[in-house]
Parts: C-alpha cells; sequence; structure tokens
C-alpha cells in the first residue's frame, strides 16, 4: 500500500461517513468531509505519477473512490439541500448520467470499472467540484451547468474508447493518443 493508494481508499472509505452526515443534517461536517475527499482525489493521481507509484490497483481503487463519492455527494446533496438541486436538475442528471454510463459499459465490455483518467475527465471533474461548491454553498447553478456539459463530452470521449479497446487499459490521456 503506497501514498497514493491509501488516498484512494481514504476516499472509498469517507463516502458512508459523508452519507451520515447528510442524514444526520449536519450541513458543515459533510462539505468539509466532500472537500477533504475532492482534495484526496486531486492528490492521489498527482502523487502517484510524481512518486513513480502507478499501479493497476491504484487506478482501480481511484475509480472505485470516485464511483463511491459521486454517489454520497449526491444523495447527501439531495437530504441536505433539495431545493436547489431541483433547480439545477437538468444538469445535475447530465453529470450523474456522464459518469455512470461510461462506468456501465465499461463494466458491460471488460467486467471491471474503467480507469481511464483521461484530461477531459480530469477536467471534468475540476469543473464538477467548483459547480457543486458554487451552488450549495452559494446557490450559484451556472458553473454546474458548464459542467454538465464538460462532463458530457468526457463521457462521450470514455465511451469513444472503451469501444475502440479490445482489452481494458488504464491511464489513457485521450482518445487520440489510442
Amino acid at each position: 500500500m503506497n501514498l497514493p493508494n491509501l488516498l484512494s481508499l481514504l476516499r472509498l472509505l469517507a463516502t458512508p461517513l459523508m452519507l451520515w452526515f447528510a442524514w444526520r443534517g449536519q450541513h458543515d461536517a459533510f462539505l468539509w468531509l466532500m472537500l477533504a475527499a475532492w482534495l484526496t482525489d486531486a492528490l492521489d493521481g498527482w502523487l502517484a505519477r510524481r512518486l513513480q507509484q502507478c499501479t493497476p490497483l491504484g487506478a482501480q481503487l481511484d475509480s472505485w473512490g470516485d464511483l463511491a463519492f459521486y454517489i454520497a455527494l449526491s444523495l447527501g446533496a439531495w437530504w441536505l439541500w433539495p431545493e436547489r438541486l431541483r433547480v439545477e436538475g437538468v444538469a445535475i442528471v447530465l453529470i450523474v448520467v456522464s459518469y455512470l454510463l461510461p462506468a456501465v459499459i465499461g463494466l458491460l465490455k471488460f467486467r471491471r470499472l474503467p480507469s481511464y483518467h483521461t484530461r477531459a475527465v480530469k477536467i471534468a471533474a475540476v469543473v464538477t467540484a467548483g459547480g457543486v461548491i458554487g451552488l450549495l454553498l452559494f446557490e450559484m447553478g451556472w458553473l454546474l451547468r458548464i459542467a454538465a456539459v464538460v462532463c458530457a463530452y468526457a463521457a462521450a470521449e470514455e465511451i469513444a474508447i472503451t469501444l475502440r479497446l479490445h482489452q481494458l487499459r488504464s491511464n489513457i490521456r485521450s482518445y487520440r493518443e489510442l
């Protein structure tokens, strides 16, 4: 177990606690843990590359951590701020579908969760984080709507990669680099 894998594992383990905070109506604790989890997401891949500790296990832990985090974020935010989420429902549904659909297609084709970590997905994660923070803290939905478009593009690229690959690979920067 190396530091990047530990960060991914911590994000995965934080998700039940996020849900617990949300269920109990603890807005601030939920938000702080959400920010900490996003920080682990930003750091794990960067550290893995910087420390030359990229592993297949790390790529899978990162993907499972992301999936669990986004599910916990979606459910928790719905429990805590349903009125804000209703207003931005179309953008939120597009973001959720953009994350889940490539994962489902990859699972169906390869029987494993893809871990492509494309540039577009990284950009989408940053824009989505800004959009969610803007919506939950400041009731600003415009950045979340931008994130939905970026997420849709990233999802389309991941689906195209899955359809083109004959064997599952991790850490593919973009469709053009296949």
